[in-house]
């Protein structure tokens, strides 16, 4: 899911509770804290030598020990127009990050609406080989290269 979606889905909801849904199916406790909301801008090379970046919304999820905190649509939206001042691309997809036993990192899968609340449902983030042409794997889907090429290396040449 992209910021500009998010945003979008918690403004047509106001009046509804925010919970988060983990890729086991168990909620994230109705108490969490939004303790961060940053842009994660990553410029790295791949195992082929390409060049790359990815840019995110990152939401840092917290569950303390206020266990009457809770976090309703209309101050989720608020928290992130205050991120509007690091993130002011809203074309962004959306992560999360969230600690149980250790810190994980998701992506949005999808969302439902309840009488009640809006529910977003995570999926776990995967690492991947992005130059599979070079390690003998079939193709996937890859981060584009910066300069919009997907691979600096054809099969046969050399890198």
């Amino acid at each position: 899911m992209h910021l500009k979606e998010l945003k979008s889905l918690l403004s047509e909801n106001a009046d509804r509770h925010f919970r988060i849904r983990l890729p086991d199916g168990d909620a994230i406790p109705l108490s969490f804290h939004v303790t961060e909301i940053g842009r994660v801008h990553k410029t790295f090379f791949d195992c082929g030598g390409t060049r790359r970046e990815t840019e995110t919304c990152q939401l840092q999820i917290w569950v303390g020990e206020d266990y009457n905190h809770r976090i309703e649509t209309g101050k989720m939206a608020g928290i992130l127009e205050k991120g509007q001042a690091v993130i002011p691309d809203d074309s962004v997809p959306v992560e999360i990050e969230y600690e149980d036993r250790v810190i994980s990192q998701y992506t949005i899968t999808g969302h439902e609406i309840t009488a009640e609340a809006v529910i977003l449902r995570l999926t776990h983030k995967h690492t991947e080989c992005l130059a599979p042409e070079l390690c003998g794997l079939p193709a996937i889907g890859r981060i584009p290269a910066i300069g919009g090429k997907s691979s600096c290396c054809a099969p046969g040449q050399a890198c």
